[in-house]
């Protein structure tokens, strides 16, 4: 089934579930034998946002879609259960798919503000999904997701754009330049992460791995922010350089330590070399 063509506005509450209030802020389960039952379904009924890695893993996705969309065809709902075994990325993936075939674009609006966590993620894997956007207008409508509060749905934000961001590098890379002034550290540090040349559950770019020094214009206005959240993901991306071109990283770190000598420059570049030997 072609999804369906239309602009990106809520569609009827009578199609999906109700969008739950949220609820104080709790402690989470750090193995999944540790998840309460009850808890699990709530999570299941997307009740309740999870907190930890292991709580989010836990969540019984063709449950989840089924709380939020009563009215999904029972094949597609089958085919979340088969896909129960695959990993993660491939499992949220899926979800955007089947939510973009069978209820179009205009479901995105619930899924951004759901109080489930994992639902917001799929807001971001449905835009992903999406044949008809452009990189900005993917980028300007996943902006509330990078900035989520939850760490989580950040992830999902640029891992699910990702794709799309690595497909035109440079381009990307020249609309997100924008973003590392943003008075946001999420939104800061969705540029550094989104364009990481190896990255984590997600495919490497060769462009940058053989060239970092394409990604110059978002590194350059991070090399002495403030926030650790940032300085963490800027360190990281260097360091998958130094995969690649360590000396061209070791350059770089000389250069900041001498043109930047501040204690976030200093400990980003510590870390950008930490796999490199002396």
């Amino acid at each position: 089934m072609t999804p369906a063509k239309s602009s990106l506005t809520w569609s009827p509450r009578s199609l999906f579930g109700a969008i739950v209030n949220p609820t104080a802020p709790r402690t989470g389960a750090r193995r999944r034998a540790d998840i309460p039952p009850e808890l699990l379904a709530r999570l299941n009924h997307g009740e309740i946002e999870s907190v930890t890695l292991a709580e989010a893993l836990a969540i019984d996705f063709a449950a989840l879609l089924h709380a939020f969309a009563p009215r999904m065809p029972r094949f597609a709902l089958d085919e979340m259960r088969v896909a129960a075994t695959s990993g993660v990325t491939q499992r949220m993936a899926l979800a955007g798919r089947l939510l973009l075939q069978h209820f179009g674009p205009t479901a995105y609006g619930l899924l951004a503000t759901h109080r489930s966590d994992t639902l917001r993620g799929w807001a971001a894997y449905l835009l992903a999904a999406m044949d008809d956007l452009t990189l900005p207008e993917r980028l300007l409508l996943v902006r509330p997701l990078a900035n989520d509060p939850n760490a989580g749905v950040r992830e999902w934000a640029w891992i699910a754009l990702r794709p799309h961001i690595a497909a035109d590098i440079e381009y990307s890379i020249d609309l997100l330049t924008a973003w590392t002034a943003s008075d946001s550290h999420c939104l800061r540090r969705f540029t550094s992460e989104a364009t990481r040349p190896r990255g984590v559950w997600c495919a490497h770019i060769g462009r940058l791995k053989r060239t970092p020094a394409l990604g110059l214009p978002i590194l350059e206005p991070l090399r002495a922010d403030p926030h650790k959240y940032v300085q963490d993901s800027v360190s990281n991306w260097l360091n998958d350089a130094a995969k690649s071109q360590p000396a061209w990283v070791r350059t770089l770190c000389a250069r900041w330590r001498r043109e930047s000598p501040c204690p976030a420059t200093e400990r980003i570049c510590r870390r950008a070399l930490r796999s490199l030997k002396d």
